[in-house]
């Protein structure tokens, strides 16, 4: 089987106009969105972690 330059050229273009690209307001809202979702779970791990190192520093009375 051989490689054909020009077919495949030909049968990329033909997907890349299949695809449905997002909007600009779709890909904002979707980044906003993810940086969102980062932000709340390193808060949220964040003030797990505190509590967890807390409960130990109580347990073995270091630093406290």
């Amino acid at each position: 089987m051989a490689f054909q330059p020009l077919k495949f050229a030909r049968e990329v273009r033909t997907e890349m106009a299949r695809v449905t690209w997002p909007t600009r307001k779709e890909t904002l809202v979707t980044t906003g969105l993810v940086f969102a979702m980062a932000s709340a779970a390193a808060v949220f791990f964040f003030v797990i972690d505190q509590i967890i190192g807390l409960g130990v520093r109580v347990l073995f009375q270091v630093g406290i």
